[in-house]
């Protein structure tokens, strides 16, 4: 810094006035530094704000492209839903048909043979029960082994192992086949009909049977699915609690859960599909008495 040394400057302000103004030398220079300090600041102002426009820019692109993907997988989705909606009718509409006509593959589950007998009178039952189950499918039973046959709708309609009173008592509130979904608002393929009741009623197997699931399962809530044998099941679905177990064999009418909300559901229902082969079919054709057989 230079030390003792001024610097004058003359400012004439007015016609015939002057003034005189003396500078130290130490003062320009703190000027100049705070001067050159400030550009550099604004320098490295602009060029902050330009790195950050670049990346706001780089983030608004990817944001983009991201958006762009999610709708590309949406659409993909929606896509895929549709098809599954389309195979789900065509396979309900051909288990129907061969409902109808009665060409079935017979596959005897009805009744559990591993079971051990504990004492003579269970022993004894179990031994009627059959006895009763094949005199009554005796004709169906006899032609099962050739593979697909026309199947005597008599024999398996009259069956104890046929779905055929309603699940719980109330009333129905979608049926089965294609609606709007309550919650997506697009259009869906119900695989089977729902019963609304009051919370906590009871849910009755609708058929003999063997329970095979009792879980919770996505979008079912909690589930009860009963094997009926011959590729038959019936799920019920959204349950508040069960009252069975896995492995349990159930009669028709006997009380296997109780009405609830679990899963996705808008309120107390019991979601009932009947299922031929996996298939879905309408339930509404054996819906024919309530549980207690009136």
């Amino acid at each position: 810094m230079i030390k003792g040394k001024n610097y004058t400057f003359f400012v004439a302000s007015t016609p015939g006035n002057l003034r005189k103004l003396v500078v130290p030398a130490y003062a320009l220079v703190g000027v100049a530094s705070l001067a050159i300090v400030g550009m550099l600041t604004i320098v490295i102002g602009v060029g902050s704000y330009s790195r950050m426009l670049w990346k706001v820019g780089n983030y608004n692109a990817m944001r983009h492209e991201l958006e762009t993907v999610k709708q590309h997988s949406r659409d993909l989705q929606t896509t895929v839903n549709d098809t599954n909606q389309r195979l789900n009718s065509l396979q309900s509409l051909a288990t129907e048909v061969a409902m109808t006509y009665g060409v079935l593959r017979y596959h005897p589950v009805a009744f559990d043979v591993t079971d051990n007998p504990v004492t003579p009178e269970d022993a004894f039952d179990q031994s009627v029960e059959q006895y009763t189950f094949l005199k009554k499918n005796a004709a169906a039973i006899a032609i099962s082994a050739g593979g697909l046959r026309l199947l005597p709708s008599f024999s398996f309609a009259d069956s104890s192992y046929t779905p055929s009173v309603w699940p719980v008592l109330g009333h129905v509130t979608d049926s089965f086949g294609e609606r709007l979904d309550p919650f997506s608002g697009e259009g869906a393929f119900h695989t089977g009909v729902d019963v609304a009741s009051d919370y906590g009623a009871p849910v009755h197997a609708t058929a003999d049977g063997v329970v095979t699931v009792v879980e919770n399962h996505a979008g079912y809530g909690r589930l009860v699915v009963v094997d009926h044998g011959f590729g038959i099941t019936t799920w019920y679905a959204h349950l508040s609690a069960f009252a069975t177990i896995a492995g349990s064999r159930v009669k028709r009418g006997q009380v296997i859960g109780y009405t609830g909300i679990s899963g996705r559901s808008t309120g107390p229902h019991v979601h009932y599909e009947v299922r031929m082969n996996n298939a879905p079919i309408n339930p509404s054709r054996y819906m024919k008495s309530s549980p207690s057989g009136d």
